[in-house]
């Protein structure tokens, strides 16, 4: 098949496009550089700069390339930012998600695979959160997901779309050649990696007071490799009702306080930490049931502990100590 990936040269777009073409799928990636990077797509793949917002630029994809599905993974994705600025998150992520699929029905391509959010559910009454869970985000980055889920909802029904949408916890480590790399580095686990490798022994924790064991945010981290493979199964077992959601995580929770132990003791570093006040929009805990996924799409997680999660992210680091800039 010929696969195109929008966002493929961001953190988990770039695993995902090496995952493809090492399952021999011919690769496109799109992307207007943003916030990935040139040197995060694996050479093999076919690359454009370009935007999903641009019309132009996706009648090019699809006129000069035999699309067989979409993996559309192109967003805005900062929390604190989709407060204060909620307009470029509707821009980007419902208005250029629906240009997409508008140019997808135009050329007959049905398939499409999309990368979501745990955001979509906001602070969630009851853990762990399966698929059933009731959707109430509390940004607008979550409110520009849930949108976009709902229109390809009715577009499945009315186009005969093939839609699985993968809702993310949190993802985190690396693979050997591809890892995080934001700037502003927004995440908690590179942002501790960052800390120890580069001798700022920092640890930065948003909020003390969340109704947690030690007070500070829980979340399940599920790594970018079991993700990327996710979306290798999705296109392997069939859609059969058209419209299919699957929570991707691991199962497990780890405080803020749980992760900066973690990365003391796997780094060798002793981190300072810096107690801050709660940033706006996050959730106390957030906790997947990924029972969905593991029954209907035979996914089967390989990294089970945040050990081994943290240890791939930091063997990256090392080797990247400057991420993606020269």
């Amino acid at each position: 098949m010929s696969i195109l990936v929008t966002g493929g040269a961001g953190y988990i777009g770039s695993v995902v496009v090496e995952r493809l073409i090492n399952s021999g799928q011919r690769v496109v990636v799109l992307d207007n550089l943003s916030t990935g990077y040139r040197q995060a797509i694996h050479s093999e793949a076919e690359f454009l700069l370009g935007d999903i917002r641009d019309l132009s630029c996706l009648e090019h994809v699809f006129s000069h390339f035999k699309i067989d599905g979409v993996i559309h993974m192109a967003a805005k994705a900062l929390i604190p930012e989709s407060i204060t600025d909620p307009a470029p998150f509707y821009d980007i992520n419902l208005m250029g998600g629906i240009k997409l699929v508008d140019t997808m029905v135009n050329y007959g391509v049905k398939r499409i695979i999309v990368s979501s959010t745990a955001a979509v559910y906001g602070q969630p009454d009851s853990i762990p959160i399966d698929e059933s869970t009731t959707t109430n985000p509390m940004n607008s980055y979550g409110e520009t997901k849930l949108s976009f889920e709902r229109t390809l909802y009715w577009y499945s029904r009315a186009y005969g779309f093939e839609v699985t949408i993968f809702r993310y916890f949190s993802a985190a480590g690396a693979s050997i050649n591809y890892g995080e790399a934001h700037i502003p580095e927004t995440h908690l686990i590179p942002r501790l990696l960052l800390s120890a490798l580069k001798g700022t022994s920092e640890a930065e924790i948003y909020g003390t007071d969340y109704d947690t064991q030690d007070g500070t945010c829980l979340r399940d981290f599920v790594h970018v490799i079991d993700l990327a493979d996710a979306h290798i199964r999705a296109l392997e077992v069939p859609n059969i009702s058209g419209f299919r959601v699957y929570n991707m995580g691991s199962g497990t929770g780890y405080s803020v306080l749980d992760v900066v132990d973690k990365v003391e003791r796997i780094t060798g570093k002793k981190l300072q930490r810096k107690f801050l006040p709660r940033r706006n929009g996050d959730p106390a805990r957030l906790l997947a049931s990924s029972a969905k996924a593991i029954h209907e799409l035979e996914w089967k997680p390989t990294y089970q502990s945040l050990d081994d999660i943290l240890v791939s992210a930091w063997n990256w680091h090392c080797r990247f100590p400057n991420g993606y800039q020269k």
